[in-house]
């Protein structure tokens, strides 16, 4: 019967608070819902009391509701209207944070980061136009010397792989113009140098010395064209429109070639009709040689080249078989006079073939006894 009452008690208290908090809410609604005054005009506000530009947001006082919340079947009153100069009111706190930067000290030179030049340069790795001629091309200008001047079959104690990194950070550089300028005077000047050599040679060496100069440029450019690759890829062939390879090639042909084509090829038809006066080998180099540097040169001598150089002459023709027969004469009479007769290779031939027979057959019966 106690336990009863004391929950009954209980109950009604709880109840009392309850209906308690509903009232408090429901005044807090009613006292929310309640619009607020309209602004006053600004010309009613005296301007003393007017707010100077700058001036903090309008703080609207906050409504402290219970947390409990509204019973259920309750509605929850709209929202407060917008004030109407809300957003001239954010644009002058926006002044007035624009105003307090303006008046901030400027940031001294002891608090900014002070970076050195030569720290800034080496970890950006750039590469000045002064470290280029100082330190890059004088690395370059050594090994192309070498290149230039090597015989064939020699050792040269240089690092391809520190020559081609140079050449491809000067390239990232923005150095290759300077490159490309530097290299083709390099090698003009080497040119020149060999044009001069030549001019002072004597008849008698004047085509061996020729076949030298010529087989060892050619040979200096298996090894240069390759280290500047990545200069003729990215500027040679992408700006200039054209190959180093070709480029170099023609510096022979003006500066050495055309001027000493008129004097070399009458030597060249000279020895053509004296047989191994010059060594086969080295008029096929130069036959070679010339053909590669300029094809109309062939004019000048199309005989002599077509016999190093295929299908420069026309196809032979039936009716032209006789002249054919008869230039083959004409040479074999020429082998004559210089001592060179067919008999005397037949007779050494067929003895050198009896001696070798004659001697076999003895050691095989030697050998079977």
């Amino acid at each position: 019967m106690e336990e009863s009452m004391e929950e009954e008690e209980g109950g009604s208290y709880e109840a009392m608070m309850d209906d308690q908090n509903h009232n408090n809410w429901e005044a807090a609604v009613d006292g929310f819902r309640q619009p607020l005054p309209p602004p006053p005009h600004p010309s009613s506000i005296p301007a003393s009391a007017r707010e100077p530009p700058g001036g903090q947001l309008l703080a609207v006082p906050a409504v402290s509701v219970d947390r409990k919340g509204p019973k259920e079947g309750l509605p929850m009153g709209p929202p407060p209207p917008p004030e109407a100069n809300g957003v001239i009111m954010m644009l002058k706190s926006c002044d007035a944070a624009a105003a307090v930067a303006k008046a901030a000290p400027a940031p001294t030179a002891s608090s900014t980061i002070n970076i050195n030049t030569s720290t800034s340069k080496f970890l950006m790795n750039v590469i000045t136009i002064e470290d280029y001629k100082s330190t890059y091309w004088p690395k370059l200008d050594g090994a192309i010397d070498q290149l230039l001047t090597q015989s064939p079959g020699d050792y040269i104690p240089i690092s391809y792989e520190q020559i081609y990194s140079c050449v491809y950070k000067c390239v990232c550089q923005q150095h290759s113009e300077q490159m490309y300028s530097d290299l083709i005077k390099k090698i003009t000047n080497h040119l020149e140098r060999v044009s001069k050599e030549l001019q002072a040679s004597p008849p008698d060496l004047y085509i061996e010395r020729f076949n030298i100069a010529l087989g060892q440029y050619m040979g200096a450019l298996q090894s240069i064209v390759p280290l500047f690759i990545y200069m003729n890829k990215f500027y040679i062939e992408t700006k200039l429109n054209r190959d180093l390879k070709d480029d170099l090639i023609k510096l022979f042909t003006e500066h050495v070639a055309e001027k000493h084509i008129y004097s070399l090829m009458p030597l060249l038809l000279e020895a053509q009709s004296t047989p191994f006066q010059v060594t086969p080998s080295t008029m096929a180099n130069i036959v070679k040689g010339l053909y590669t540097l300029r094809p109309e040169w062939v004019q000048m001598a199309p005989t002599l080249f077509s016999k190093f150089i295929p299908n420069i002459l026309p196809p032979a023709v039936e009716s032209e078989l006789s002249e054919y027969a008869a230039q083959d004469q004409k040479f074999q009479r020429e082998l004559i006079q210089n001592g060179f007769t067919r008999g005397d290779q037949s007779r050494k031939r067929a003895g050198d073939e009896l001696a070798y027979n004659s001697s076999s057959a003895c050691a095989s019966s030697r050998g079977y006894r």
